[in-house]
């Protein structure tokens, strides 16, 4: 038999806890990411490239950022989205996939569960 397929609206994403970030007075956040490994040490002796890069998010990216509490999953996200931004997000679900996917090519974030219904 085959397994279900699951509905990407279902996933309930998580920020990697192997990065930190923070938010300024206006909301925006700010993702840290360490460079760690060979090629960066490499990078970083000989083309001083930075140990740690900052990763500052638009507003849209920052507000979905910060509704990711492991709990919410895509929908739910993208109904906050709606609501925060109106007809200016539109079209709220395609882009909002699109975010995920790129965040979770680069290992920005991760999934959890699915949540209970």
């Amino acid at each position: 038999m085959r397994e279900s397929k699951k509905n990407f609206m279902d996933l309930v994403p998580v920020c990697n806890p192997a990065f930190t970030w923070d938010a300024d007075k206006k909301g925006i956040v700010t993702v840290h990411m360490v460079n760690k490994g060979f090629y960066n040490w490499l990078a970083q002796k000989f083309f001083k490239r930075p140990k740690v890069s900052h990763i500052a998010l638009d507003r849209y990216g920052s507000f979905v950022w910060q509704q990711m509490d492991g709990k919410r999953n895509v929908f739910d996200i993208s109904k906050l989205v709606e609501a925060e931004f109106g007809k200016e997000a539109e079209p709220v679900v395609p882009r909002l996939v699109k975010y995920f996917q790129i965040l979770y090519q680069n290992k920005f974030i991760g999934y959890v569960k699915e949540k209970k219904k």
